[in-house]
């Protein structure tokens, strides 16, 4: 039996079942992780969704903001995009069974035996494992509410940092933010937007902020960042998004043993400047 986390898919349904064959999956041995962004600007996101969903109960995904993205258009909140590719999922007849599943999956998960934890894009600096896990726990309530179409638009609000005396909307707004669109912060935690070339002094990756409070001990594994092409420089810091929608490959990392396996994509889209902006550490 092996556990395999998967990079962001966003809708490259064929590519996704290429790496299956590759690494030669048994869903009756083998358990898979999905590191987020399931859906949007590859081809087949209908096909990618209807096929995890119907994976066996131990397959692990957790929400990106692509999948976000989805449950808002979905709620009627927001047009799509130039660039989305959701339209298949919207017409689909299976369409209302396939947004209420993926709104139910977490934003974060940790498994406790490997001292391993799975997020989208990443965590607040500031915060360890207690903490991540109880502000997780909100946001998924509320995605799992009754009320969630009514009000998902306030998870889009701009937040770039925990305030004193903030809103219910602004708060969750900014647990979203963390866990599906972090990649720089300063030194104290705060979000900062992409950066042209070489990062200035106190701007970090996120994982690489100083003083970091997660326990040293947990592995982390996260999506979402293209342009670091699976590599980190850090211990315990897996990166999994090797751009496949862009041209690059798509990869599974065999926690067993930490072995990545790869297969070719073609480019389904033009990568942004933000996404190739130089993503070095500074020493």
């Amino acid at each position: 039996m092996a556990t395999y986390v998967i990079g962001d898919l966003q809708g490259c349904f064929d590519e996704l079942m290429a790496l299956l064959e590759s690494i030669h999956f048994d869903e009756k041995k083998d358990c898979l992780w999905f590191a987020g962004d399931l859906v949007n600007r590859g081809p087949k996101s209908l096909e990618t969704l209807r096929f995890i969903k119907q994976l066996p109960q131990n397959t692990v995904v957790v929400l990106g903001n692509h999948d976000l993205h989805l449950l808002r258009v979905a709620a009627g909140k927001t047009p799509l995009f130039p660039d989305d590719t959701l339209e298949a999922i919207l017409a689909a007849p299976d369409r209302n069974d396939l947004i209420n599943w993926l709104r139910q999956q977490p934003v974060l998960y940790f498994d406790e035996q490997k001292k391993t934890l799975l997020v989208h894009a990443g965590l607040a600096p500031q915060w360890n494992l207690a903490t991540a896990q109880r502000y997780a726990a909100e946001l998924e309530a509320f995605l799992r509410s009754d009320d969630y179409q009514e009000n998902i638009e306030q998870l889009f609000l701009p937040i770039d940092h925990f305030q004193n005396n903030v809103s219910e909307w602004q708060r969750l707004s900014m647990i979203a933010n963390y866990f599906t669109r972090i990649r720089l912060c300063d030194k104290k935690g705060r979000l900062v937007p992409l950066i042209e070339g070489e990062l200035p002094k106190g701007i970090y990756p996120w994982y690489a902020c100083p003083g970091r409070a997660l326990e040293k001990e947990f592995t982390v594994v996260f999506g979402h960042w293209a342009a670091l092409k699976g590599t980190t420089h850090v211990d315990r810091i897996q990166n999994i998004d090797t751009g496949c929608v862009w041209g690059g490959s798509l990869t599974a990392l065999r926690l067993d043993d930490m072995q990545r396996f790869d297969v070719g994509c073609p480019s389904y889209g033009e990568v942004s400047t933000a996404s190739r902006h130089n993503a070095s550490l500074e020493n």
